[in-house]
């Protein structure tokens, strides 16, 4: 195996810990709240304190290690997951679970900035579109099946062995990354004003309100995912791991589609999908009377919702290479800062839409996101072809 596939493969071991360092926790809530004794609400508070920290950390740790080291920089990073990762497996009591989770979410995030800034080094220009949506299909992976990890773990020994298995295996690509990283790597920096720039930059703009929207669109319906399937749908509990088993796979191959649209066409093909994404999810109410067409229409959603990543990512990372490379590590950070922000809107939404008018027709909120995103893209296409055109 040659070392840019081994380097390849490392980053999505990185991406997964990092998504299941996330994830698992949602699966063995109830454990943790027993364990530690405290009520159930104040656990799933851990959910929402990571995502807030890790939205709030990311660029400020991206714009002020940018003019350090960046072999070393993500070293440290990374050092510090691993500890953070390692006190939720030995937390005493909730006070330092919280502050686990708070140690894991501040770094996460820039984690997987410095994993896409290195991109840029290690394969050639051609071949970055493949490699970031692997990137992407790591974390991906990590959101479907980290769940069920934790909880098979929890059930067969215990929930803390779950995150003790999460920094074995840190250790391990701790080790990796020392041997297969590039020591020195050419890197623009700027002042804190310098960098800000980038965000004063309307294609930036537009492609931060297009990851924000795309993810509540995503998030208007998955939050209540397994009400839809058993619910909605009427398939039996015992049914459910292999339907979001099936889901997983679905994202997977997004992922990897996403990569070839970024290297085909990148975000000038993506109205069609969002078209289609929009028509489905107003019809998403009429499917769900029937099983096939039901399941059929969210392993669709499913496989189109995430297929921005890549090109987006791409694009980002061009603009900032061409006009602003005292901000890369910025601009690598601006996807999933956003998306993350997106989970948080549409979750929200999804829950009001519950309580207002059912589960049935909950994916009507999602639409509105997916609208507003139509519009989005179509823009920032106009803008790209007008910046082209002689």
């Amino acid at each position: 195996m040659n070392k840019d596939r081994l380097r390849a493969l490392v980053f999505i071991l990185v991406t997964f810990l990092l998504g299941c360092n996330e994830f698992m926790v949602v699966g063995i809530l109830s454990e943790i709240a027993r364990h530690l004794h405290v009520s159930l609400t104040l656990v799933g508070d851990l959910v929402t304190v990571f995502a807030v920290v890790y939205a709030i950390s990311t660029p400020l740790i991206t714009i002020f290690t940018s003019k350090y080291n960046r072999y070393q920089t993500l070293l440290v990073l990374m050092a510090i997951f691993l500890i953070g990762n390692t006190i939720t497996a030995m937390a005493p009591n909730y006070f330092w679970m919280l502050l686990s989770r708070m140690i894991a979410a501040s770094v996460a995030g820039a984690i997987i900035s410095f994993l896409m800034t290195f991109t840029a080094v290690i394969v050639p220009k051609e071949k970055r579109a493949s490699l970031v949506a692997w990137v992407f299909a790591g974390y991906s992976i990590a959101s479907v099946f980290g769940v069920p990890i934790g909880t098979m773990i929890s059930i067969q020994s215990s929930w803390r062995n779950a995150f003790m298995l999460v920094s074995m295996l840190t250790v391990i690509a701790y080790g990796l990354l020392i041997w297969l990283l590039p020591k020195h790597v050419m890197q623009a920096t700027g002042t804190f004003s310098d960098q800000m720039k980038l965000l004063r930059d309307r294609r930036i703009q537009i492609g931060i309100l297009l990851a924000l929207f795309t993810a509540a669109t995503m998030y208007g319906y998955y939050t209540y995912i397994r009400p839809l399937l058993t619910s909605g749908l009427g398939f039996h509990r015992s049914d459910l791991n292999l339907l979001l088993f099936a889901i997983g796979l679905m994202s997977i191959a997004s992922n990897r589609w996403s990569g070839h649209l970024a290297k085909h066409g990148g975000l000038n093909q993506l109205p069609k999908y969002y078209l289609a994404d929009l028509v489905i999810l107003m019809l998403l109410p009429e499917a769900l009377n029937s099983q096939v067409f039901g399941f059929g229409a969210l392993l669709i959603l499913t496989m189109i919702v995430t297929l921005l990543s890549a090109p987006l990512q791409v694009y980002f990372l061009s603009i900032a290479e061409t006009d602003y490379p005292q901000a890369l590590l910025l601009a690598s950070s601006l996807s999933s800062i956003f998306f993350n922000y997106g989970i948080s809107l549409g979750s929200a939404t999804a829950s009001i839409m519950f309580d207002v008018i059912g589960l049935r027709d909950i994916s009507f909120g999602a639409a509105i996101y997916s609208l507003i995103s139509l519009l989005l893209i179509l823009g920032l296409n106009r803008i790209i072809r007008n910046q082209t055109t002689p």
